[in-house]
C-alpha cells in the first residue's frame, strides 16, 4: 500500500533533479 505514492515521489524527485541540472548546466543537453 502507498506504492503508487512512493513511486510518484521518486519520479517527481528525479524530474526536479534533472531540471535543476539542465538549468545549472545547459551545455549538458
Amino acid at each position: 500500500m502507498g506504492f503508487d505514492l512512493v513511486l510518484g515521489g521518486i519520479v517527481a524527485a528525479a524530474l526536479l533533479v534533472y531540471l535543476l541540472a539542465v538549468l545549472l548546466r545547459p551545455e549538458r543537453f
